[in-house]
């Protein structure tokens, strides 16, 4: 059987020997996918969502433009390096641990949303600095709950922030409102499987207080097109707001999952409005063959699309690299020297899970460190700022 990137119509099976014998199949392809962007665009009644949901689509992935060429990979790698380790800039109350930060700019201050875990599972904080060095708690902003499938798991991250490398680091509207997606799940435990994919909302992005959560996670285990490698679960994502439409859609997410008993690797999913989601590409965009590539964090560096993502079990412990792309879908993964990896006492297990802005002429890379000091969030610069 030839799907072509939608797996179920309803009931109609597509094929490649039952579309009409006059119809060349590349025709047919094309209607296929239109059809599958119409659907992902038809408004939620109670009833159209339960047809989404059995005729949800794998959109194909458009063919490769050019690639990234090793003269560029090493120009990104040079603007991007943080060679000086700054240090722990936030620790958990009470020997909590803290884990993937993702910093915004709102007026003039820096706001950074990381995540809590207490030993039983996720919730989500928000702290406040003036110079990205000294940071402030301010509380949380998503919550243990009950009787909901994200009761005791809501990791969230920053959504649709401005993605130009060097620019405000703002985060953009839609619909008058701020978003982030998070992972969320029902059981106790850390990183208890299964996790799915959350959206969530707010007017106020800097006030400790509870976000809007939508009803059901928009991406999940249990849904028809789920593809191979994000099976048993989806981890972190990352969502830009592309205004220039590159893959056809003004939301685009990049996230990583697992299988069951397989690793991690990073795949792709657009949306015209947020709440409905388009699994895009049959493959995942980055997979390094074992272990673990994750949060993924997307910039634009000129024409150059660049994604941060951690590494772990492809090469010791666990370090944060890079890849780069021309059309968000195809991307050439970095080879040479990590951007962070362990080598002080307090990030000597792992140093990962990356978020990284240029502000002023100077690189921030936050990142989640493990060591001396248990689970915190540290920081690299690309300019020593311990003098």
């Amino acid at each position: 059987m030839f799907v072509l990137g939608c797996r179920e119509m309803g009931n109609l099976q597509i094929t490649k020997t039952s579309l009409p014998q006059k119809m060349p199949f590349c025709i047919a392809a094309c209607l296929l996918v239109v059809v599958c962007r119409v659907l992902a665009a038809q408004p939620q009644t109670s009833e159209a969502k339960a047809d989404l949901e059995s005729t949800r689509c794998v959109l194909t992935s458009k063919p490769p433009a050019r690639e990234i060429g090793r003269e560029t990979m090493r120009t990104i790698y040079e603007e991007i390096k943080t060679p000086h380790k700054y240090g722990v800039i936030l620790k958990g109350e009470r020997g909590k641990k803290v884990d993937c930060p993702s910093v915004f700019r709102h007026g003039d201050r820096w706001y950074m949303i990381y995540i809590i875990f207490d030993g039983s599972g996720y919730e989500t904080a928000i702290a406040e600095s003036q110079d990205l060095l000294k940071w402030k708690p301010l509380g949380k902003i998503l919550r243990f709950r009950e009787g909901t499938w994200d009761a005791r798991q809501a990791a969230g991250f920053v959504a649709l922030q401005e993605h130009i490398w060097g620019g405000s680091y703002e985060l953009q509207k839609y619909e008058g409102k701020y978003w982030l997606s998070y992972i969320g799940g029902a059981l106790e435990g850390y990183e208890t499987d299964p996790l799915a994919m959350g959206i969530a909302w707010t007017l106020d992005p800097t006030k400790p207080v509870e976000w809007n959560r939508l009803e059901k996670p928009v991406l999940s285990r249990d849904q028809p097109d789920v593809r191979e490698f994000e099976a048993l679960t989806q981890y972190k994502s990352n969502i830009i707001y592309d205004k220039e439409g590159t893959l056809g859609y003004p939301f685009v997410m990049f996230y990583n999952g697992k299988k069951n008993h397989g690793y991690e690797r990073i795949g792709m999913a657009v949306s015209n409005d947020m709440k409905r989601w388009v699994r895009y590409g049959a493959e995942p965009v980055i997979d390094n063959g074992k272990g673990i590539s994750g949060d993924p964090q997307i910039t634009h560096i000129g024409e150059v699309w660049v994604m941060f993502y951690f590494g772990a079990g492809w090469k010791p412990k666990a370090f944060d690299t890079f890849a780069c792309s021309y059309d968000l879908a195809h991307w050439t993964k970095w080879d040479g020297p990590d951007l962070v990896e362990p080598s002080e006492a307090w990030d000597q297990t792992y140093a990962h899970k990356p978020w990284v802005l240029k502000h002023n002429g100077i690189v921030y890379h936050f990142y989640c460190a493990v060591g001396d000091q248990g689970r915190v969030i540290a920081l690299a610069t690309s300019k020593d700022l311990r003098k």
